[in-house]
């Protein structure tokens, strides 16, 4: 099992490797905001757990496992920042609450939010709807 910290590492590294076909530590620990002995600590740990394969200067590759994890945790981050923009949430604090709440939901919270946003996406008159109560003074 993955600690919020391990998913932190992963979702960005599936990130990177999306956007430009690999991840180097020192794009890791500019993006993540902390040391490259930093991340190479976590990417050894992650070699071992079994998501990543790491050689030192030679880079990493993520694992079956650690693609399918990345992917899912990328898809949880945005999943999250498109409900918070449905509910309303300034613009300016989005990415601050998703990164504080996500490793704190069930994989079961994460679904039926799933379904909430869908739902809302369905039929653009339910999202504004919403938006208009949001506008109406209390």
């Amino acid at each position: 099992m993955a600690t919020a910290s391990m998913e932190d590492y992963l979702e960005r590294i599936y990130q990177l490797i999306e956007e430009k076909g690999y991840a180097r530590v020192s794009d890791i620990a500019d993006t993540l905001e902390v040391h490259p002995s930093s991340v190479t600590k976590m990417v050894q740990k992650l070699d071992k757990s079994g998501y990543l394969v790491y050689e030192k200067y030679r880079g990493l590759v993520l694992t079956a496992k650690g693609n399918k994890i990345g992917k899912r945790l990328v898809y949880r981050h945005e999943l999250l920042e498109d409900f918070l923009h449905i509910i309303g949430v300034d613009e300016n604090y989005i990415y601050r609450d998703v990164e504080g709440i996500e490793h704190h939901l069930s994989w079961d919270a994460i679904d039926r939010i799933g379904d909430l946003v869908q739902y809302f996406h369905e039929d653009e008159r339910r999202l504004k709807a919403l938006q208009e109560h949001h506008k109406t003074p209390e």
